[in-house]
């Protein structure tokens, strides 16, 4: 018999939706219904792909929020839920001309702000 599919949040993650209003909260957490163990395959056009050698980390936009998260074999790890316009997703994203993906790839301070977040391994 297979696991259930898991949605994993990480502390750091739990945290930054904790901050958030409650109602808000409920609207972004409803948003995740797309996140199916087939997601990928199923709407691959919904999610921003960024890898890292063999690691891939998938961005996946609601409301004015983006959430960054893994897929592993426990379910998918959700390692940030950083509002569109803060400082942090602002300063990560702006400093290069190639695509938001690219960009974040490439960026060395991104990885360490998702490792960053308590990151657990399969």
């Amino acid at each position: 018999m297979s696991q259930p599919f898991q949605i994993i949040f990480t502390p750091t993650s739990s945290a930054e939706m904790s901050a958030l209003p409650k109602l808000l909260q409920l609207e972004i957490l409803a948003e995740f219904e797309v996140l199916t163990p087939d997601f990928v395959r199923d709407k691959p056009e919904t999610f921003g792909r960024i890898t890292q050698g063999d690691r891939s980390l998938f961005r996946f936009r609601t409301k004015d929020y983006r959430i960054y998260f893994e897929r592993t074999a426990d379910g998918l790890v959700i390692h940030r839920v950083l509002n569109k316009n803060s400082l942090k997703d602002f300063l990560y994203r702006s400093r290069l001309p190639v695509s938001e993906d690219e960009a974040l790839a490439e960026n060395p301070n991104f990885w360490r702000m998702i490792d960053g977040s308590d990151r657990r391994d399969p």
